[in-house]
């Protein structure tokens, strides 16, 4: 397995896992299989595993902790706070303070059973709170020895270059694939002028660009993908379009579409580190395939021609969680 280093000292496999959908907003939910999926995960060599608290409200963390204790001394946990929801899910906002950021990390550190957290992102930033009072606490757990390395998620970049005056950045998460590349105008040059590493979410447009969901219909009633622009009507049509382009290309090259896009995000930098999410081994095994798949510049150009800055109709979001994006 290649690796890569996030924010010059943190190394991580070249491709981590996103463990998200293993206990919330993708419906099929198989803790047996999200086991397997994680085992497998390790035996392919992925050493970076993501996580927040508010997955399945706290269950995606037990779930990651009892797989990975046992290799606690190989793998990367990267966890993440400020997304607040009720036990039955509602959410309730988001949280920076000072005081909240303590509690959320003891809470988190329980729930995995580990003494460290590798990597602990702030999930949203908190409008209310300024960054330098949220990220002076996330200092406070690094000196504590909870947490050795500090990430922001979602961050715009005066947010990064004031956090990361407080304390060194280690790494920003935010989505980033074929059909979401607005983080190429100012937030990959920011991170790159400050020697912080880039983790890509949902690299594969939330499962849209592997060509798997062909019809709104194809959503199950309680995903929530049914509530993104993306996937509702008109706009639906139009990423298909999109997709079926994606699709030709991977038949040239030999690989999926899944592959294809992934190996695209990979061949941006080395100093990005997709995480795509999966509870499937068999899915698992695809996304780790992409790592054989080298793109050459005459087939990055043509990649760029069908999918360019704001080729994906509709928004990445619904419009109350763009506002918490401040988009």
């Amino acid at each position: 397995m290649e690796k890569r280093t996030l924010g010059g000292e943190l190394q991580v496999s070249a491709l981590g896992l996103g463990c998200m959908g293993m206990s919330d907003f993708y419906s099929g939910r198989d803790e047996r299989e999200a086991m397997r999926t994680l085992e497998k995960a390790l035996e392919l060599g992925i050493t970076f595993f993501d996580t927040a608290d508010m997955y399945g409200v706290g269950e995606n963390e037990k779930l990651v902790g009892r797989a990975l204790r046992p290799h606690r001394d190989r793998v990367i946990i990267a966890t993440k706070f400020g997304n607040v929801r009720a036990p039955d899910g509602t959410f309730l906002g988001v949280n920076g303070r000072p005081e909240y950021v303590k509690q959320a990390c003891d809470a988190s550190l329980k729930r995995l059973g580990v003494d460290v957290i590798d990597l602990y992102y702030q999930h949203r930033v908190d409008p209310n709170v300024p960054i330098e009072e949220t990220v002076g606490a996330m200092s406070d757990l690094v000196r504590e020895g909870k947490v050795r390395y500090l990430g922001l998620s979602e961050a715009g970049p005066e947010t990064i270059r004031r956090a990361h005056k407080v304390h060194p950045i280690t790494a920003l998460q935010t989505e980033y694939s074929l059909w979401s590349r607005d983080v190429e105008d100012e937030i990959l040059p920011t991170v790159r002028e400050l020697g912080i590493g880039f983790v890509a979410y949902s690299p594969l447009g939330r499962g849209f660009l592997t060509g798997a969901i062909r019809r709104f219909e194809d959503l199950p009633e309680d995903d929530y993908r049914r509530h993104s622009p993306r996937f509702q009507g008109e706009n639906f049509q139009k990423n298909l379009r999109l997709v079926e382009q994606v699709e030709r290309l991977a038949r040239e090259k030999g690989c999926t579409p899944a592959q294809l896009a992934l190996a695209w995000v990979m061949a941006q930098g080395n100093d990005i580190v997709p995480i795509p999410g999966t509870k499937r081994v068999k899915y698992l095994e695809e996304n780790v395939g992409a790592l054989q798949v080298s793109l050459t510049a005459e087939e990055l150009r043509e990649i760029d021609a069908i999918a360019p800055k704001g080729v994906a109709a509709g928004d990445r979001y619904p419009e109350a969680n763009m506002r918490l994006l401040g988009i």
